[in-house]
């Protein structure tokens, strides 16, 4: 009974230290000029549930792109990763349901490759998820599933063992940051790393404007739910009042930085209550959300040298949209 007692309240602790971190950044956001809201919170349940929406999008290209990456040159990815047989930890950053990485999996377990899956998301739904999958599909899989921010649960892994590690960190998360916060990104991922560790990262390329600004601004409208269902959260969980009907989505893109972003505009002079606190938005007052950022080959090439890495190739899909990038850690 004791260590029940024990396991509820680390639990509550946990809980509670996460709610007080998602509250601290919603009104941090929101005091900024101008406001924004971290896309990192998009994941809850329903969130969850319209990514999956948003993936199975014939606008959506970038998902299809590395998957077909992950289902026809699997063998390439694997030769990429392995370095003569040794032992690894594979560990995918952002690993949402692995419906990409079960290809690579598959084919590993196939081979007799010597490794362990270590998926990493801040969505403990979505581990759930992904831990069912993967004992119904692949059920001899080792895995252990960590929930939480990437340097803490890199940093936990590397607690676990010494063994070499693979990083995998798709779907151009890698675009949804800054691009000076995704070299910090990098350079705190090669802290994190020893020489030889090997890390595969998913870059969309800069490609025809409209093709990259319809994949975020869909006709049906599920990207722009998938922006609102932020303030539903903010309103279920921090006792908030955002009317959504008084918010709409908006989103550019530029060609020449390569940046797509995307904004909840507020329709309407309006006041807003997060707890005791109270904000005021201005009519047509932009909120930003979260960017997508495209690359060049040249620009993933750069990142990589000033980041500690050396460039070992890169693998692309049959249209040439999207590539992931393989370097090693020097």
């Amino acid at each position: 009974m004791k260590v029940t007692a024990t396991t509820k309240e680390l639990k509550t602790e946990i809980e509670g230290e996460k709610a007080s971190h998602f509250l601290e950044d919603i009104l941090a956001g929101l005091r900024q000029h101008p406001k924004k809201l971290e896309s990192k919170y998009f994941y809850d349940r329903r969130g969850d549930e319209l990514f999956q929406k948003i993936m199975e999008m014939p606008e959506y290209y970038l998902t299809r792109c590395e998957m077909d990456i992950f289902k026809n040159k699997t063998a390439e990815i694997a030769s990429s990763i392995r370095a003569e047989q040794t032992p690894f930890d594979l560990i995918e950053l952002g690993a949402g349901d692995a419906s990409k990485s079960i290809y690579l999996l598959q084919y590993l377990k196939q081979q007799g490759t010597d490794f362990r899956y270590r998926p990493i998301d801040i969505s403990g739904n979505i581990l759930s998820v992904l831990e069912n999958k993967l004992k119904d599909n692949i059920p001899d899989l080792d895995i252990e599933s960590l929930e939480g921010e990437y340097f803490d649960m890199l940093h936990k892994a590397s607690q676990f063992s010494e063994r070499r590690k693979v990083i995998l960190f798709l779907g151009s998360n890698i675009g949804n940051m800054e691009l000076e916060e995704a070299y910090r990104f990098c350079f705190e991922l090669r802290k994190n790393l020893n020489k030889g560790d090997v890390v595969m990262i998913g870059f969309d390329l800069k490609k025809e404007p409209n093709i990259i600004l319809n994949a975020y601004n869909d006709p049906s409208g599920v990207t722009a739910s998938f922006n609102l269902n932020l303030l539903q959260r903010i309103n279920r969980e921090l006792n908030a009042d955002f009317i959504i009907d008084q918010f709409e989505h908006f989103e550019t893109y530029d060609p020449l930085t390569g940046a797509c972003r995307s904004y909840l505009i507020s329709l309407q002079e309006q006041q807003v209550k997060v707890g005791h606190h109270i904000f005021d938005f201005k009519e047509n007052e932009p909120v930003y959300m979260e960017v997508s950022q495209k690359f060049s080959i040249d620009d993933i090439n750069k990142m990589a040298s000033q980041s500690g890495f050396q460039s070992h190739g890169n693998i692309s899909d049959s249209k040439e949209w999207f590539v992931d990038a393989f370097w090693t850690a020097i």
